[in-house]
């Protein structure tokens, strides 16, 4: 069961989900609108010359930061890591990440497959942008770019992402090796 803005804006005053900055105007019917933050992380296609996920072969990257009022040109193509300005999570309730249809219709996706969040994981969200257009398409620091719901568990889970999380130290961290069980 997803929560309503209703629902979504006690759950935020009584602290059980966080959203900081947390603004009332960016609650819709049932999620909350989440803007793009001022970094991006490439691919430096120069210096890569393939992928290998099994081998752990990674390409080469560079951070590229833009400042508010600035522009990222997002080529056709072309995938890039953002980062949300938003730093958000909960202990209480499984958070997922959507793109906005509006922005999906003019090709930009906001990721590839990574669209959960575990109850006790905190973080500002690394998007997996993507141009699906035939033409580049204009990014800029603080457009709202993705919502993210709120949903109800059946019970507290038995594990805490806080101890057995990937990424709870660095979500910006490019390729970060799964954690082993004890």
């Amino acid at each position: 069961m997803f929560l309503s803005d209703v629902d979504i804006l006690k759950a935020v005053r009584k602290g059980d989900i966080v959203i900081k900055p947390f603004n009332k105007k960016k609650l819709q019917p049932v999620s909350y609108d989440i803007s793009l933050g001022n970094k991006f992380i490439v691919n430096d296609e120069n210096n890569t010359q393939f992928v290998d996920p099994v081998k752990k072969v990674y390409a080469k990257t560079r951070e590229i930061p833009v400042k508010d009022g600035k522009e990222f040109v997002l080529h056709p193509g072309v995938s890039v890591l953002g980062t949300s300005k938003e730093f958000f999570g909960s202990d209480h309730y499984l958070i997922q990440v959507g793109g906005k249809s509006s922005l999906a219709r003019v090709g930009l996706m906001i990721h590839n497959t990574a669209g959960i969040i575990n109850p006790g994981h905190f973080l500002n969200i690394t998007f997996e942008i993507t141009n699906q257009n035939n033409i580049p398409i204009i990014l800029r620091p603080g457009m709202e770019i993705a919502q993210i719901t709120f949903s109800m568990i059946s019970s507290p889970p038995s594990q805490n992402y806080r101890k057995n999380g990937r990424y709870v130290k660095d979500n910006w961290k490019h390729f970060t090796p799964a954690k082993r069980k004890k």
